[in-house]
């Protein structure tokens, strides 16, 4: 920890109303739009490059989203995976991998560089009992199952810019990891742990990676942005003005531009609403992968 740079970026306010939880911010590298999802209002909102924003209400709990190759946005339900017509507002159910079970609901999700939608879920038991799940849907609605068990908080998707390395967090479980991936066939791996988060750090919450392949993790509850070198360790730390930041993601025409969720929170007596902020760094991300459907 006392190799890790902690920097205070100048951050700006994005959008002007509050958000229960944000979470899955996604810049459309082909619109200039910018999606990000609200889990308990619950809706699905589109920034769009001319400045109006769409609000696409849900009718449960939405965990994340993607952009789909043909232009819809592939939205992690309670109920399911859904495809989004952004155009009429429109859905249609393409499958319900988790399948009602109790306890649980479809949480973190990205599309991955195979064209398949990856979705986790989070285990809603109190006290947690590690039911959590991560899921491979593909195009046809098909999915299997990755993870299965001894997960408790499904989160932290990303990949590196080869696409040969899949990361993923336990946000409950206090820890990030690691898979092979190929392109064509998915995980090739077990899991390889990558790091054990400390208090200070946060609980690893959503993540995205830069074009130099540094693993940025949002440190929910302690306020920072984590960046992880591809080995591991914490290089910089970067505070955010909000206790509980959600995920991260790159933007702008040349992706130099970090976009950062943020969740309702009580910070040291004060409640702060969830928001998005956005501020520079020098570093630049890659775009999103899309759903091929």
């Amino acid at each position: 920890m006392s190799d890790t740079k902690i920097i205070t970026p100048e951050t700006r306010r994005v959008i002007d109303f509050p958000l229960k939880v944000g979470e899955s911010p996604t810049w459309d590298d082909r619109t200039g739009d910018l999606w990000l999802v609200d889990i308990l209002a619950p809706a699905a909102i589109c920034l769009r490059a001319g400045g109006q924003v769409n609000r696409f209400e849900m009718p449960v709990k939405i965990g994340s989203l993607a952009l789909c190759e043909g232009g819809d946005i592939a939205v992690a339900l309670e109920s399911g995976v859904h495809i989004l017509n952004p155009k009429t507002g429109s859905m249609k159910l393409l499958c319900n991998p988790d399948n009602g079970r109790a306890d649980s609901r479809l949480n973190d999700g990205k599309a991955g560089p195979d064209g398949c939608f990856w979705v986790g879920t989070r285990d809603e038991g109190v006290p947690q009992t590690g039911n959590a799940r991560l899921y491979r849907v593909k195009p046809d609605g098909s999915f299997e199952t990755v993870l299965d068990g001894n997960l408790m908080t499904s989160n932290g998707l990303a990949w590196s810019p080869d696409g040969r390395t899949m990361y993923h967090s336990d946000s409950s479980g206090l820890y990030a990891q690691i898979f092979d991936f190929d392109p064509n066939q998915g995980v090739t791996s077990a899991p390889r742990r990558l790091h054990d988060f400390m208090p200070e750090e946060g609980r690893p919450d959503g993540a995205a990676v830069d074009a130099e392949g540094f693993y940025w993790s949002a440190g929910q509850q302690s306020g920072r942005l984590n960046r992880i070198s591809p080995s591991g360790e914490v290089i910089e730390a970067y505070r955010m003005p909000a206790k509980g930041p959600s995920m991260p993601c790159f933007g702008g025409p040349d992706f130099s531009t970090i976009y950062v969720t943020t969740l309702s929170a009580d910070n040291n007596g004060t409640f702060e609403h969830g928001t998005l902020y956005a501020f520079e760094t020098g570093v630049r991300g890659l775009p999103e992968h899309r759903f091929a459907i």
